[in-house]
C-alpha cells in the first residue's frame, strides 16, 4: 500500500529525479525516490549487519578490504 506525503526537496534534486524519469530510468518521481529511500535503508541495515560482525569477528584485514574493494569495483564497471 502506497502512502501519499508531502516533503520538500532540494532543487537540485528534483531536477535530477525528473531527468531520471525523462531518460527512462525511473516510472515516475515517486518511483525514483521510493527507490533511493529503498536504497538508504538497505544500507543502514547493512552497515548494521557489518558492525555486528566486527564486534564478534574484529575489524577485516587488509586482504579482506582489498578483495571487497575488487569485487565493488567490478560491479560498478558492469554498471557503467
Amino acid at each position: 500500500m502506497n502512502v501519499r506525503i508531502t516533503v520538500s526537496l532540494p532543487e537540485d534534486l528534483v531536477t535530477a529525479a525528473n531527468a531520471a524519469v525523462g531518460a527512462g530510468r525511473a516510472a515516475s518521481v515517486s518511483a525514483y525516490v521510493a527507490s533511493a529511500l529503498r536504497d538508504t535503508s538497505e544500507r543502514e541495515a547493512l552497515g548494521d549487519v557489518l558492525a555486528e560482525w566486527r564486534v564478534e569477528l574484529g575489524p577485516p584485514t587488509d586482504e579482506e578490504e582489498a578483495w571487497v574493494q575488487d569485487a565493488l569495483d567490478t560491479m560498478r564497471m558492469g554498471r557503467d
